[in-house]
């Protein structure tokens, strides 16, 4: 009989260093295969395996494969598809089967974020109450860092270190103009719930006086008033104010400064324009010249500048991811765990998915300074070797080489379309 073939599929938003992951596994199961047969990817996640579009990453080369470990994006595409409960929609997850059964699927990583955890766990539960064996393992992906029972979540070091060096570049430049121009510069990073990326601007400071001058994280409810103050006196005494704000940032009652009105694929609220608003705040009250920006795609997509202690963490769960299933494992995910000693160490764990679905873990308070507008030590000891390393792409003609995979497609066996 031969060996079991596996499905890989990169869902949600994306990070410098998910192919790292996509790496770790393909190259894993090549070096293991007795025991697995074929890598496939879902073209565009998880729909690519609702519509029966699989890519045949065997037809890719050797080099290919390991050039994603410095190339950014999804390579396979990615998603926003959440799978509803199968009380409600059971067909998504029959066909999921059938098209694994038609395709001799045994492995199953889904690397993505706390809603691709959650749709992996129910992957695992659904294949074993229909009686197909299904090994459902769950590859740690976010920039946000809000997966619980992990240390940090791959994507997250490269985006901390993307910010931090552009919170401390963009100062230097507002700094040299202040006295005729730009007082105020607003940066607007992504964190919805959680403001691990907003914190990690707190490393550009090293001494007092350096920017960030204030940090909105959404752990701390914003007072206009207070913020204003802190503007006005930050200007008053250097000359400018430079301020990272969370796009989650919210008010006493919860209501997000940047809400749109509107909801993105998985019900969330999407957010935007935080940053202009806290500008329009800024001119109204104060009179203050100002600049914004929102890092946005930038931050996540800028391989360039990546942590190497990321790269590393990323293709470390991707490979943990095949070597947990080749072991039997199934409905777990492979976590970073750190060492104790004063000296930055890490390791890779295991975490059982019903204790990471629909969790998110949050900044603890004594990350936060009492006043709310930066990080404490015990924050910066966390964050500062998460971004240590430069993981530099190969250059031609002064632009990174990245790499394009050819995206063999894998023959139809069924029958039937499936809409999505």
């Amino acid at each position: 009989m031969p060996a079991k073939n596996a499905f890989y599929a990169q869902s949600g938003g994306v990070t410098a260093v998910i192919n790292a992951s996509a790496c770790g596994v393909i190259e894993t199961a090549r070096a293991h295969r007795g025991k697995i047969g074929k890598v496939y990817a879902g073209r565009n996640g998880i729909i690519g395996a609702l519509r029966e579009d699989l890519i045949d990453t065997s037809k890719e080369t050797k080099a290919a494969i390991h050039g994603l470990l410095s190339t950014p994006a999804g390579a396979f595409g990615s998603c926003r598809h959440k799978l509803k409960d199968p009380r409600e929609n059971r067909a998504e997850y029959e066909r999921l089967i059938e098209v694994f059964k038609a395709h001799n699927i045994g492995y199953f990583f889904y690397n993505g974020g706390g809603d691709s955890a959650d749709t992996c766990l129910k992957v695992s539960r659904l294949s074993e109450s229909m009686g197909y064996p299904l090994q459902a393992i769950h590859i740690p992906k976010t920039i946000d860092n809000d997966l619980p029972l992990t240390d940090t979540c791959p994507g997250f070091g490269s985006v901390a270190k993307y910010v931090a060096i552009s919170t401390r570049e963009a100062a230097l430049d507002v700094a040299s103009m202040c006295a005729t121009s730009t007082r105020v510069f607003i940066l607007e990073v992504m964190g919805r719930h959680a403001g691990w990326i907003a914190a990690a601007a707190g490393l550009a400071a090293e001494q007092e006086g350096d920017a960030p001058h204030i940090i909105l994280f959404p752990e701390v409810a914003f007072d206009r008033k207070r913020f204003l103050a802190r503007v006005q006196r930050t200007v008053k005494r250097h000359g400018y104010c430079v301020i990272v704000a969370s796009e989650g940032t919210h008010d006493a009652d919860g209501r997000f400064l940047s809400e749109s009105g509107l909801t993105d694929a998985f019900g969330h609220s999407q957010l935007g324009g935080l940053a202009p608003t806290l500008a329009d705040m800024v001119k109204s009250e104060l009179g203050y010249k100002y600049h914004w920006a929102v890092a946005d795609y930038l931050q996540r997509s800028a391989r360039h500048i990546a942590s190497q202690t990321d790269v590393d963490q990323a293709y470390a769960v991707g490979k943990a991811a095949v070597e947990f299933a080749l072991q039997g494992r199934n409905a777990v995910m492979p976590a970073i765990q750190r060492g104790k000693g004063k000296r930055y160490s890490w390791h890779i764990g295991e975490a059982p998915l019903q204790d990471v679905a629909n969790r998110e873990k949050k900044m603890p308070r004594d990350f936060i300074t009492r006043d709310g507008f930066a990080i404490t030590e015990k924050a910066r000891d966390y964050l500062a070797p998460l971004i240590v390393g430069e993981a530099y792409p190969q250059y031609r003609n002064g632009l990174p080489i990245y790499t394009r995979l050819k995206l063999v497609a894998v023959p139809r066996k069924l029958k039937t379309a499936f809409k999505v």
